[in-house]
């Protein structure tokens, strides 16, 4: 009996994949018409950025980035000028000019006697020749997956992907944010990356030994430590699905729901679960200036018409939405002229209750109006979605969208 009903649960998941996969397959007609149309459009690959000044928040020094070739001179710069470690993640590395650029600094590094530890995600550079992805026995290199044996593949923690980017160097001066390693973020992609100086840098120091501990033998561990401090004003947040642990998302949903003015977002998959599209939704209705800004044509179309699912429920609210000319990978938000956070995590579900993302969150005025005056002028590159434009699109793209909302539960 027992072994009856086990078989007939078995069949009901297969039937829901099975589901999914047929109304997947029968979008993909409508997909390929919408992608087809919106092909004809082509997408700017440039765009208007400017340089910000460094600001002080309480015992740190923070910079905002939003050009890739000049995020990259200063990581460059600063591992350049490395003593004793330097930490470097990223999900993407691609090996191009850039990317070649931060492999020949980091092994000149390390032949000068600094501790130098590199993590990248082993999925996200399958593409990445194998050459490139090996590293000299001076640097310790890391190529994360979480699945390692058959087993495995029944634990939906170990298809979380390393999805942070992280450089911290001599546990002083830590760069977080949206950026990979490549030539083509360095002047064709928006994004936004901070730099911070001080006691925080020794935190994402030790976030980045943590992880790396957690991954390898006893005797490959780090033991160099930089102290922790309590800062109320710069906390980071990471997620770790080894330990189903998603705090991003619950900032998020925390510092919504405190808005009373505006909430400038930015993010590159807006694919936000039913909580997070519920608190936006009403925090619009309460009165709250509530406006997003998006790529309309992203490097990933799924996520793009995964994301139109839930562009009108957002109109409706009297959400704005601000489509970029460009693509823009960017993960952040200000509210209030009070708070931001800057950081690795999309607002889909592969970010919010999946990967390993690292944000910090900032409570700081000066800041805030950056980030304030960057939505702004990204906002010079985009164009507003209006909700009667939105309602008149064309029946293929409503179809699409329809047929493909139950693929939201893996995005």
């Amino acid at each position: 009996m027992d072994g009856r009903v086990k078989v007939s649960k078995a069949h009901r998941v297969l039937r829901r994949f099975g589901l999914l996969a047929r109304l997947a397959g029968g979008a993909a007609a409508v997909w390929r018409m919408g992608v087809a149309r919106r092909t004809r459009h082509g997408t700017s690959q440039s765009f208007p950025h400017q340089t910000y000044p460094a600001v002080v928040v309480g015992e740190n020094t923070l910079q905002l980035f939003c050009f890739g070739r000049d995020l990259y001179h200063a990581m460059l710069e600063t591992i350049d000028g490395a003593q004793e470690s330097v930490y470097l993640e990223s999900f993407v590395w691609k090996g191009d000019a850039v990317g070649r650029a931060f492999k020949q600094c980091l092994q000149r590094k390390a032949a000068q006697g600094v501790d130098v530890y590199v993590v990248f995600d082993w999925f996200g550079n399958l593409v990445v020749p194998a050459a490139f992805k090996a590293f000299p026995p001076a640097i310790h290199a890391l190529a994360y997956r979480g699945i390692h044996r058959p087993r495995h593949l029944l634990d939906p923690r170990r298809y979380a992907l390393e999805h942070r980017k992280l450089l911290v160097v001599d546990g002083r001066a830590g760069f977080l944010g949206g950026y990979n390693l490549g030539s083509l973020y360095a002047t064709q992609w928006r994004d936004t990356h901070l730099r911070a100086d001080g006691p925080v840098a020794a935190q994402l120091a030790q976030v980045f030994v943590d992880f790396w501990n957690s991954q390898v033998q006893h005797d490959e561990r780090i033991t160099r430590h930089y102290p922790r401090a309590f800062d109320p004003l710069i906390v980071p947040y990471e997620n770790d699905a080894a330990r189903l642990s998603f705090p991003i998302r619950d900032m998020y949903i925390s510092a919504i729901d405190r808005a009373e003015q505006h909430i400038h977002l930015t993010n590159a998959y807006f694919i936000p679960d039913r909580v997070l599209l519920a608190r936006l939704t009403a925090a619009a209705r309460r009165g709250v200036d509530v406006q997003v800004l998006l790529p309309w044509h992203s490097n990933h179309t799924l996520a793009d018409w995964m994301a139109c699912g839930r562009l009108a429920p957002c109109l409706e609210a009297g959400i704005r939405i601000f489509r970029y000319r460009s693509m823009i990978h960017a993960k952040t938000c200000t509210i209030d002229s009070q708070w931001s956070t800057i950081g690795t995590a999309n607002l889909d579900r592969l970010s919010s209750v999946g990967n390993l993302e690292l944000n910090v969150e900032i409570y700081s005025h000066t800041l805030a109006r950056q980030m304030d005056e960057l939505f702004e002028h990204d906002k010079t590159n985009a164009t507003e979605l209006r909700r009667e434009e939105w309602a008149a699109r064309r029946w293929p793209d409503k179809l699409g969208e329809r047929l493909l909302a139950p693929l939201r539960l893996f995005m």
